[in-house]
């Protein structure tokens, strides 16, 4: 338990950016169900769009220090591997 009113700040900072990177790491994974749906839908097109808009998303994460830029950066080539792996399958 906290007993300087340093540590009582400090704390309450803590918290207050949990919330904050608890929401941002939420909006980032809908984000990324939104492609893999799309993936699964197996509509290119669609996939595409979703990958395109969960990019920038993925990469605020980095900024945010929500999320590792080498983490993002293997999710974003593995998501858009799969995606144009859908053209080949359609083609």
């Amino acid at each position: 338990m906290a007993n300087t009113s340093q540590s009582k700040k400090r704390a309450r900072q803590a918290d207050a950016r949990t919330a904050v990177n608890k929401a941002r790491r939420s909006r980032i994974r809908t984000f990324l169900r939104k492609v893999e749906e799309a993936i699964a839908s197996g509509d290119q097109s669609v996939a595409a769009a979703a990958l395109k808009t969960a990019q920038p998303e993925l990469a605020r994460g980095v900024t945010k220090g929500v999320l590792h830029k080498n983490t993002v950066s293997r999710k974003i080539s593995r998501l858009a591997s799969r995606v144009n792996g859908l053209a080949k399958t359609e083609a």
